[in-house]
């Protein structure tokens, strides 16, 4: 019984020492002595043509008959008659009539070429809650030290904020060492397959071999994340899949005063509360696992032990990550029923029943996968499972951090954002980068705008709005980037 203990305590000393020396060995991936970026000649004129660019109604529509296309037409000449240098000295194409691609030739032709994108259009507001915006939508008013409207976080600011920071450039008589392109969709909200796809279909043809992509996604959240108290700049390495597929059942109808043990929607209901009940696998690796190493030395002991050691704790980092929403979509492919149709009448039963779910779907996993996935959990033969969705993506590859282009960025955020921890992650939604990757393995999503958990809720929401003081860094984050990279 001695030696028992006396091996047991040995066993656990030994463990503990593993633990600690994993804790102690992990170092800060934060990249020292980058001196703040100088401050620039910014005035007040960013901010009235992101006004004026929010006054222009470029709303994407499912059913693109709704589309204003005068509207789209507008915000081009807009554009032309606001960056008059911009228009002079870039080559500049139109894709699919409102796509738009700016070529900007650098100094060295032998560098790949780098890729700011973003969209112009918008969603729409939902019908009913305009009373509820603090300033109308599309007025553009500015207001309390914040500019209001549809689009100043999604995804006006970037189109605005890369195009102001190459006028300031161009003004100053800058030529970048190696060459940009900018590419503005008008579709991303929508698929953007006429914009972004049709756009890296065209690179692609011409051979175009990209250093780097950036596009819309993290942001500088100032109200840190996985105890974090400190900023920190999340940059997207990877995005989640996309599918919808749709569940149907066919019952017999009748009158409601002789229902069978289960009609249509009872069925359906029983379908929809196994999946929910039964999600898929929860896992550690790819971008989350990115996000752990760069989090694990910036954050307490105690936690950092955790990180430094998830071969043995993994399932109590997957339990603690699981607890909240955004953090259980980050370790799993998200099951979300959103559409349920059925029934006319009190009294009739209803013969279909019909639900729609949306899955955003881990790196690992796939649209084929899932189909497989539901039917097997659902184990149904009355079930009718298909896949609805035009808008399918397979997840996207993990793009690496020892790039040029990440340690660009990395450098750049640190100059604009002093205090803030910079980190790669997993977007959750789905960006007009995904077609990038045939012309480019490093694509990264970034907008230099702070935002706290409230301000995450703006986009696509209600009050969505910028502070003068953020756009303005946003044209200064986009300036030091072209000039670092």
């Amino acid at each position: 019984m001695k030696k028992t203990v006396k091996w047991l305590g040995i066993a656990l000393a030994l463990l503990i020492s593993i633990l600690l020396i994993n804790t102690f060995r992990i170092s800060s991936k934060q990249i020292q002595g980058v001196a703040p970026a100088p401050a620039l000649a910014i005035n007040d004129s960013v901010i009235t043509h992101l006004s004026n660019a929010i006054k222009i109604r470029t709303v994407s529509f499912e059913d693109l008959s709704l589309m204003d296309s005068t509207q789209f037409e507008k915000f081009i000449v807009f554009l032309e008659q606001t960056y008059p240098l911009t228009h002079a000295r870039l080559k500049l194409e139109r894709i699919s009539n409102y796509a738009l691609l700016f070529e900007w030739k650098g100094k060295n032709t032998s560098l790949k070429p780098a890729l700011l994108m973003g969209h112009y259009d918008v969603v729409p507001v939902v019908q009913g809650t305009e009373k509820m915006w603090k300033h109308q939508p599309f007025a553009g008013d500015i207001a309390d030290g914040f500019l209001y409207g549809r689009g100043t976080l999604d995804d006006k600011v970037t189109v605005i904020g890369v195009l102001e920071a190459v006028e300031y450039l161009l003004k100053q008589n800058y030529q970048p060492e190696r060459s940009f392109y900018l590419a503005f969709g008008h579709d991303e909200e929508i698929s953007g397959r006429l914009g972004a796809q049709k756009i890296a279909a065209l690179l692609e043809s011409r051979k175009v071999q990209l250093e780097y992509v950036m596009d819309e996604g993290g942001t500088v959240k100032i109200d840190g994340v996985s105890g974090i108290t400190t900023p920190v700049a999340l940059i997207g390495i990877a995005e989640k899949g996309y599918t919808t597929l749709q569940l149907t059942t066919v019952g017999d109808g009748g009158h409601s005063s002789m229902p069978p043990p289960q009609t249509s929607i009872g069925i359906l209901a029983e379908a929809i509360d196994k999946l929910q009940k039964n999600p898929f696998p929860a896992r550690l690796g790819g971008a989350a696992s990115y996000l752990q190493d760069y989090l694990a030395p910036e954050m307490p002991f105690g936690t950092k032990l955790a990180m430094a050691n998830r071969w043995l704790l993994k399932s109590v980092i997957i339990d603690i990550l699981t607890k909240t929403n955004a953090g259980n979509a980050m370790v799993r492919t998200s099951i979300a029923p959103t559409v349920i149709h059925s029934g006319v009448k009190d009294n009739v039963l209803p013969v279909e029943a019909m639900a729609k779910i949306n899955f955003r779907i881990l790196p690992g996993d796939s649209v084929k996968g899932v189909v497989e996935y539901v039917k097997k959990t659902i184990g149904n033969d009355r079930i009718t499972v298909e896949t609805i969705s035009q808008f399918d993506t397979e997840p996207s590859p993990v793009s690496d951090t020892a790039t040029i282009g990440f340690r660009a960025l990395h450098r750049t955020i640190k100059s604009c954002f002093p205090t803030a921890i910079v980190a790669p992650y997993l977007v959750l939604g789905a960006t007009d980068a995904r077609y990038y990757r045939n012309v480019c393995p490093n694509i990264y999503r970034f907008m230099p705008v702070r935002m706290n958990e409230e301000d995450l809720k703006r986009a696509h929401g209600t009050n969505e709005r910028i502070s003068v003081e953020d756009f303005k860094n946003v044209v200064k984050f986009y300036v030091e980037l072209v000039k670092g990279s």
